[in-house]
């Protein structure tokens, strides 16, 4: 077979280069009526038999281009396409290698809205917004809107499902400007359709206020929104799947979504017990991006907006359902609104060695663990917006969650002196139930004054959280040597927390230019309130009762964080660049009340000024720079302020510092990210740098004899940390059915961390490399070949004598290949391959990851029936090495192991006139 795939490609490959023909196609577009050049007009050739895509480009500063391809085809459509302008239409021969087309002239439309609808440019630029016409990029037959991102140029999607658009990430998608199950961006793109889907925006990400006012928005982020073709507004589509397996393996899920115009309601269900947040439909490229495919990261944990599915590391059985809602009620009101149900189990085992290193000597920690949780939970969100009229806008945001679990721990811990005697040991058993509720609620209000670009916004945030919990806990502790002890505990925490938190803020918005030059007045006002309640009582041998109170395990708290901070800022925004400076005032409270113990009531006053800044410069529609500086004022902790002694580690006496003073946080961030269209290059560049004056680090002293240990807090000087990063793509056409994507990075961080080390103050300085290569090669129907190498790199280095420089280095090669072996039928493989030679004796080094599927589409294309391999050589493992400033650890815990699955799954689609799958199931590049 791979010798007949190898003759195959060959053959294409020789017949494609003897019919091709190379040519480049110049010109420049300009205005019509003033002779300027228009800079990111959309230059395109179409097929002229079916208007499918040739190639395309956007033309330069001076309004130039040049279109560079192969062709087999004598004539060809050229097309252009600006906004604003009547689309241009002329038929190109092909019939020398260089085509000089000249000055290409466009006239100024009467109607920019039907010149919007009718444009079928691949990429239009318009002003902040970039959009991908979805047609111009074929994909697979039942491609999802993951699989479209993937096409776009300019879009990364990376392993962990982060999605980057010209080097700035992506933290919402919307669907018709609405969200789709909260914005949840896996949802979204792991289960719309690309038959759906229309176009594709790209714009900053902005709150729903600040797209009212028309202020800019978050520059480092973006927002993709995803409009739906107009005869798919009405119908219904969804899917549904279930695969079993070797090992008990299992996994359902099942997607339903009916759309009617404005109204849409969706409902998910899903459940598995192979990590996975039971949502996904069987195809191997989406089963495996979150069960602990990758060697250094935990298993087993999942979220979705922020609620928590899972229980970390180990092996998750979950199961959720859920349910959206989205109307506009008349032309003022819209809402949405999601819920979810659901619940799992999650079990693990740890074993971990840790070196600590102490100025004068050193110890080991070895330590075993188990756990076993069960949870369960509940969520609500809206979203209601209201426009009064065309000035006044309110958006109001209630949310509601619930959750309850058990959690049973146990523990046996162990620690030795330099010279391997054992000092001290412990075991622990625990059971822990807790319940949780929270409300939230955020509205704003925002009203507009004349065409200038004032306004006034009104907010109130305000929050709800109570949780209540019994932890049982039974444990031994035996320390050794001369001043011997054993500490035994049988006991009982009842536990009950209430915070109460209000945020409200007002800004007014004074233009001193018209859209141009503005002063911001601002003023904040919040309140958080904590109370903290754990009753500790000890096991009672006469009665049989946990009734005898421990007031040294017991705490009664009453938290309290108070600030104003009135603010002025200046804003500026032009064509090419804008700019905003401001400076605010804040005036902080901390108080804490102790019922307990009086004596450690505290309160303090904290005010400072803080700075805030950001630049943004666009030296063309293709490339910008951007650079923010930020002066923040954090105080100390209330926990960390409290002289109160913190017994409840036997091993670990932890004491607060009540003169701690606030640490200032000098922030810098710089970025700059250019896309070249005709040459399909990528490069984006990114540096953040933080200094703090005054940091807050533990201070911790050891009993060389009993090694235990006694923690307070202090202020440093001197610590400072930072990351930049560099990524450069570029996509190179071989011909009209082979592509290769070349990527090559660096991300890399460094810091400076002053601590102390049994009252030593010492400096640790750590710099880490991570470059990576890739390559993408693509053989349109037939191959797809995606090779990844990153290599890590750490140095660590001391200023004092005790500690030694640390060097380590690690490895990892990934390996994606598809095979479209015929009509219908696809192979993938998903290989990773990790190497540390620094891990300790006793964990594994090295280890090969294989995961491979083979799918065949049934029924007419509406169902797929695939069989999967989880961990193919049955080599898993997640052992991974950690370094601090004084101690190295090794640590290994449950995985996912080997198992085997057949899936089937089956979509329906209504949606618009056909109610129909449309494409033809292969791969193509644009």
């Amino acid at each position: 077979m791979r010798n007949l795939i190898i003759v195959c490609t060959l053959l294409c490959t020789v017949f494609s280069f003897s019919q091709s023909k190379e040519f480049s196609i110049k010109g420049q577009v300009l205005d019509g009526l003033d002779q300027s050049p228009l800079e990111a007009a959309t230059v395109y050739l179409e097929r002229a038999k079916d208007s499918s895509l040739v190639t395309y480009t956007i033309t330069n500063k001076d309004g130039s281009f040049e279109l560079e391809d192969q062709t087999s085809l004598e004539n060809l459509n050229l097309l252009v396409s600006y906004v604003g302008y009547q689309s241009y239409k002329q038929k190109v021969r092909i019939n020398k290698s260089v085509i000089d087309l000249g000055a290409i002239k466009l006239q100024i439309s009467n109607s920019l809205d039907e010149v919007l609808i009718q444009s079928s440019a691949p990429v239009t630029i318009k002003k902040d917004t970039l959009e991908f016409n979805v047609n111009s990029f074929k994909t697979k037959k039942d491609a999802t809107v993951e699989d479209l991102l993937k096409q776009l140029p300019g879009v990364e999607i990376d392993e962990e499902g982060k999605i980057k658009v010209n080097g700035k990430e992506v933290n919402k998608i919307l669907v018709n400007g609405k969200p789709f199950f909260g914005n949840d961006p896996s949802i979204t793109i792991k289960n719309l359709t690309k038959e759906i889907i229309e176009k594709i925006q790209v714009v900053d990400t902005k709150t729903k206020s600040e797209a009212f006012t028309g202020e800019e928005g978050d520059t480092e982020n973006k927002t993709i929104n995803l409009t739906i073709k107009e005869e798919n507004n009405k119908g219904v589509f969804g899917r549904v799947a279930g695969g079993v397996g070797t090992d008990d393996r299992y996994e359902f899920a099942g997607m339903f979504n009916r759309f009617d115009n404005d109204q849409r309601i969706s409902v998910l269900v899903g459940g598995n017990n192979i990590n996975s947040p039971g949502f996904s439909f069987g195809e191997i490229e989406k089963m495996f991006g979150n069960g602990g495919s990758t060697w250094f990261n935990s298993n087993g944990s999942f979220s979705i907006n922020g609620r928590q599915f899972g229980g970390g590391q180990g092996i998750t059985t979950s199961n959720l359902v859920g349910a959206n809602y989205a109307d506009a009620f008349g032309e003022k009101t819209e809402v949405s609104a999601d819920y979810f149900y659901s619940n799992s189990n999650s079990e693990n085992e740890t074993a971990s060695q840790r070196e600590t290193i102490l100025s004068d000597s050193r110890y080991f920690s070895n330590s075993n663990s188990k756990s076993d949780s069960d949870t369960q939970s509940h969520s609500i969100n809206s979203d209601f917006e209201i426009k009064i009229d065309s000035t006044f806008f309110i958006n109001i945001k209630p949310s509601f969650s619930s959750s309850t679990s058990t959690t049973t721990y146990n523990s046996n811990d162990e620690t030795l002196n330099e010279d391997l005697t054992l000092t001290n040991q412990s075991t622990l058993n625990s059971f822990v139930e807790n319940k949780s509720n929270n409300f939230s609620n955020e509205i704003s209000a925002t009203k507009k004054f004349g065409s200038k670009g004032a306004f006034i916004r009104f907010g109130i945030n305000n929050s709800f959280n109570a949780s209540e919990s019994d932890d049982f806990i039974n444990s031994n502790t035996e320390v050794f040597g001369d001043s011997a002890e054993t500490i035994n505990r049988n006991q009982f925490t009842d536990g009950d927390n209430n915070s109460d938190n209000l945020r409200s803020n007002v800004t007014y918005r004074l233009p001193i230019k018209e859209k141009e030059f503005f002063v911001n007045f601002e003023y904040e006002y919040q309140r958080n309130n904590d109370q903290n309640k754990q009753s500790t009582f000890d096991y009672n041998n006469t009665s049989n009762q946990y009734d005898v109170f421990n007031e040294a395990l017991s705490t009664d708290f009453e938290y309290t964080d108070t600030k104003s901070v009135p603010g002025v800022s200046l804003s500026y925004r032009k064509e090419k660049w804008s700019a905003r400076v401001g400076a605010d005032y804040v005036l902080r409270t901390l108080k804490n009340e102790d019922g307990l113990r009086p004596q450690f009531n505290v309160e303090r006053d904290f005010n400072a000024i803080e700075l805030n800044s950001n630049f943004n410069y666009r030296f063309s529609k293709k490339a910008s720079i951007y650079a923010s500086y930020r002066l923040s004022n954090r105080p100390p902790a209330l926990r960390q302020l409290q002289a109160f002694e913190d017994v409840s580690n036997p091993l670990n006496t932890v004491v607060g510092n009540p003169n701690l003073e606030p640490t200032n946080e000098h922030r810098l961030y710089m970025g700059f990210n250019a896309y070249n269209w005709k040459e399909r290059t990528g490069f984006y560049i990114y540096a953040n740098v933080s200094k703090n004056q005054n940091a807050v680090v533990s201070r911790t002293t050891i009993d060389s004899e009993t090694l235990k240990r006694t923690t307070t807090y202090d202020n440093v000087n001197g610590n400072h940390n930072g990351y930049f990063g560099i990524d450069y793509s570029k996509k190179f056409k071989i011909d009209s059915v082979q592509s290769v994507r070349f990527k090559i990075g660096n991300w890399s961080n460094f810091s400076k961390n002053i601590n102390y080390n049994n009252n030593v103050q010492y400096a640790s300085n750590v710099f880490a490399y991570n470059p990576n290569v890739g390559i993408d090669y693509i053989y349109n129907d037939v191959f797809e070949f995606k090779p990844r190498y990153r290599l890590t790199i750490t140095n660590n280095t001391y200023d004092i004598d005790a500690f030694e420089d640390i060097n380590f280095t690690s490895h990892n090669l990934d390996l994606n290949t598809a095979f479209f072996l015929t009509k219908g039928l696809e192979w993938r493989n998903d290989i990773t391959y990790n190497y540390n030679p620094n891990i300790a004796d006793g964990f594994q080094k090295d280890a090969w990851f294989w995961n491979a599927s083979v799918a065949y589409s049934v029924l007419k294309d509406k169902g797929l029936l695939t069989l999967k391999v989880y961990d193919l050589l049955d080599q898993n493992t997640n052992a991974r090495r950690t370094a601090t400033q004084d101690y190295i650890q090794d640590t290994q815990s449950t995985v996912l192991r080997q198992y085997f699955m057949l899936n089937f799954s089956w979509k329906f689609n209504s949606l618009g006139s056909k109610g129909e799958t449309r494409g033809n199931g292969m791969y193509f590049t644009d």
